[in-house]
């Protein structure tokens, strides 16, 4: 978001003094500042204000619960923004046009279930939650390339998701049960059954604890044999062209 408060502890000095900012800026008093801050932070206070490296731009230094960033007003203070440097800006660009990379020898299948034929030619690691909507939109699409492309096969590792608070019994069962059947019904979003006595959640966490190994924090994530990754869903033709390039 573009006028996100920024949220990383830095160390800066307490000082609420206006004088400087009052003879280049009269409009923007503290009373006026502290008004837009409650607005923004509504737990955050003013702890000082001072000039930016831009010129007409001046940096709130704000506190919220023990933090400290800042957030950037013009002098009328009806324009909230964020400044990032250049360089930094390029290098974050830089890394969101690069395709991330995992070693895919290195992927424990052991608690994985396979969407299509195993001895596929060609196959792709999906970390995915029967509860997640995308996830739900991405099984569809699945489901139609193994049956345009008997070459092609998924493998499902499921990771429930903190905040799909049912997930995690429809995790365990699945698992246990090895049951593509029940795959499937989980993401056409039937009942599934509860996970028998004898079922410990074991598989389940391991996977969890293999998505955060590989920092993949959302669902769907598709791995392709190469190692690429790609974070979300794709139609049915996308996702073939996709999992074909090379």
């Amino acid at each position: 978001m573009l006028f996100m408060v920024l949220s990383t502890p830095a160390c800066q000095t307490a000082d609420k003094s206006e004088t400087n900012v009052a003879k280049k800026c009269p409009e923007l008093e503290m009373a006026k500042v502290d008004a837009i801050v409650k607005k923004v932070v509504p737990e955050g206070s003013t702890v000082d204000i001072k000039e930016s490296p831009v010129k007409g731009v001046f940096e709130i230094g704000v506190e919220s619960k023990g933090q400290r960033g800042s957030i950037y007003l013009d002098c009328s203070g009806k324009y909230l923004m964020q400044l990032i440097p250049l360089d930094t800006y390029l290098a974050q660009l830089q890394a969101q046009q690069t395709p991330q990379k995992v070693d895919v020898s290195k992927i424990p299948l052991g608690d994985s279930i396979t969407v299509g034929a195993k001895n596929a030619a060609k196959k792709v690691i999906v970390f995915t939650d029967p509860d997640c909507p995308y996830c739900r939109t991405l099984h569809e699409s699945i489901k139609k390339v193994i049956a345009r492309r008997p070459d092609i096969a998924f493998v499902e590792i499921l990771y429930a998701l903190p905040m799909h608070k049912d997930a995690p019994k429809k995790v365990q069962s699945i698992l246990c049960s090895r049951s593509v059947k029940m795959l499937h019904d989980a993401f056409s979003g039937k009942i599934t059954p509860e996970p028998p006595a004898n079922c410990t959640a074991d598989a389940m966490d391991r996977n969890a604890a293999l998505a955060r190994s590989l920092n993949f924090n959302s669902t769907p994530t598709m791995v392709r044999a190469d190692g690429t990754v790609l974070a979300g869903f794709l139609p049915e033709d996308k996702l073939i062209e996709w999992i074909d390039k090379k």
